[in-house]
């Protein structure tokens, strides 16, 4: 495995569609995630609005905040030295007028120090992002499925069946490159129509659930070390099984409380 490079920048990232290595893209809510998966070499640390899902216990990202987001964003920055730092902007703060989205966004970078921020849609959204881009606000995008939409697309469906879909997604994804965005999360697609986005357009593409042939790849955290046992989903590799281990840990703990185990002399003061 190469060397983590020194710093991330989007001009880094849009070198790796033509030169590689594949783009790693993790997600993180916290300073201590953040700088571990900043040591370990990962290129972008996503602030997804997963949090509302993963850590706050909600059914949809829908609820999710902006000031939620900032909090998360800010404690992630602080772990976070190398890698680029996205943050995902929750619903209704980018969609109700381009003025709003730059009011919105730029707060979002000038609170939290993350490098770009990331918006869900394609042509519905093209104007807002080129907007964004214009002052000076790098954007990733994200076509697909969107789950700032799900209730509109009927559930977490995998989209892009039918030739008709499919020309909707490539025509989201180039209206996103023409916009100006670094970079788009691909989601829920069938492998062959995310290959056909990647070769459509001349910026990266990162998947989630859209097969092997994008730039890059992006998971949830929790769902990759296998701590979030609630969500069982098919693209998911788990690289650990910490849920396991966490319980295992709790258990140990309680015994050697109980049973006066713990603390012993070598966790204790003298005086």
């Amino acid at each position: 495995m190469p060397a983590p490079a020194k710093h991330v920048g989007v001009s880094q990232i849009l070198g790796r569609k033509r030169e590689g290595p594949k783009i790693v893209v993790l997600t993180a809510y916290d300073a201590l995630f953040g700088r571990l998966l900043d040591e370990a070499g990962v290129d972008i640390v996503l602030v997804g609005d997963s949090v509302n899902t993963v850590l706050a216990g909600q059914d949809t990202t829908l609820s999710a905040t902006l000031e939620q987001m900032i909090y998360h964003t800010r404690s992630v920055r602080a772990g976070v030295r190398r890698a680029l730092l996205v943050i995902d902007m929750p619903y209704l703060t980018y969609q109700v007028s381009v003025e709003e989205a730059k009011r919105n966004c730029g707060r979002a970078m000038q609170l939290t120090g993350a490098n770009a921020v990331k918006l869900e849609g394609g042509v519905a959204i093209a104007e807002t992002v080129r907007a964004l881009v214009d002052i000076g606000i790098p954007v990733m995008g994200h076509v697909g499925f969107t789950p700032q939409s799900v209730h509109a697309l009927g559930g977490y469906r995998v989209q892009g069946r039918g030739e008709d879909a499919v020309k909707r997604i490539v025509a989201d994804a180039k209206a996103l490159e023409q916009a100006g965005a670094f970079s788009m999360v691909l989601e829920l697609m069938p492998s062959a129509v995310a290959r056909r986005v990647t070769e459509a357009v001349a910026i990266p593409t990162i998947g989630i659930g859209s097969g092997p042939h994008c730039d890059g790849q992006v998971l949830v955290l929790h769902d990759m070390l296998g701590l979030n046992e609630q969500f069982r989903a098919k693209f998911v590799k788990a690289y650990a099984n910490l849920s396991d281990d966490v319980r295992t840990a709790v258990r140990r703990f309680c015994e050697d409380v109980q049973s006066g185990r713990y603390p012993d002399a070598t966790q204790s003061f003298e005086q």
